[in-house]
């Protein structure tokens, strides 16, 4: 567990000579001690942003070590590079909301990590359209909300259904909603409540293969690799800024519930990853996609 004087300090601004030197001397004017530092100026190609990126994990002397104090203290460096910045407490387990509906296999991968501290998060509550997943939920001790539009349900109903999951997020101060194989289309109301604190996973076959049962889709086309992707929620389904990708190969010998099951496999990981990165603060915006220190 970090200790409280340990933080993480994310920013982007236009890309500029002296952001380096400007922000890391301002730590070493303050006492602090950079641990890791790592920083990309998307300015590598025509279509480049123009923008420059910083991750710096740093220990701060105890006079400084909270958030507010921190940020009083970057006020010029900020106003000078026109910086977005902020700065998170490695003290603090961000709180995570997760959202299932029938497919359990991401749901339980996370508790799981969760619970035996290999992800430094607090699961607050799950929430899901169905009942299949509160046996589970109990067994870890979590609130289960059971929120469910009817089949054939209104645009108003289903923002009824959302609204109730809106208040749920305000309420338990959470940080991250990961949608663990969460089958519901969002409404561009919710993915904008949602905006920059929601992750997705699925297969990486689309567009290719859409609707039910894709990986036997894959499987009558004869396909030899399978992927997921884990990405950023928009109201442009299934194309936000993508956090992190990943591929297993797969021959004729395998039958489709075999690609169902290595299909799994490769989300359940990818996903654990984004939520992992997410959490570290290692993910930073760059338009329609991400730059992410590893």
């Amino acid at each position: 567990m970090p200790s409280p004087h340990e933080f993480v300090l994310t920013l982007s601004c236009r890309d500029a000579k002296g952001i380096v030197y400007a922000v890391s001397g301002l730590l070493y004017q303050a006492g602090c001690n950079i641990v890791d530092s790592q920083q990309f100026g998307d300015v590598q190609s025509d279509d480049g942003t123009g923008l420059f990126f910083m991750r710096v994990h740093f220990e701060a002397p105890p006079h400084l070590a909270a958030p507010g104090t921190l940020e009083q203290l970057f006020t010029h460096v900020r106003e000078q590079f026109g910086m977005d910045a902020q700065f998170h407490s490695l003290a603090r387990k961000p709180r995570l909301l997760l959202m299932v509906s029938k497919h359990g296999h991401c749901l339980n991968d996370l508790l799981f990590r969760a619970h035996s501290g290999q992800l430094e998060v607090e699961i607050a509550a799950i929430v899901s359209n169905h009942t299949d997943f509160a046996e589970l939920a109990a067994s870890y001790k979590l609130p289960f909300h059971h929120f469910a539009a009817p089949a054939g349900a209104s645009a108003e109903a289903k923002r009824a259904q959302e609204a109730l999951v809106e208040a749920l997020v305000r309420d338990a101060g959470i940080d991250l909603v990961v949608l663990a194989r969460y089958m519901q289309i969002l409404s561009p109301e919710f993915c904008a409540f949602l905006k920059g604190r929601a992750i997705n996973i699925h297969h990486s076959f689309l567009p290719s293969f859409k609707g039910a049962k894709p990986y036997y889709q894959a499987h009558d086309r004869g396909v030899k690799l399978i992927g997921a992707t884990a990405h950023y929620v928009t109201a442009e389904l299934d194309e936000g800024p993508i956090i992190e990708q990943d591929v297993e190969r797969v021959d004729h010998s395998l039958s489709p519930e075999d690609f169902t099951a290595v299909g799994r496999d490769v989300e359940s990981v990818v996903l654990a990853r984004a939520v992992r990165w997410h959490v570290e603060h290692r993910v930073l915006m760059n338009g329609h996609k991400t730059v992410v220190f590893k």
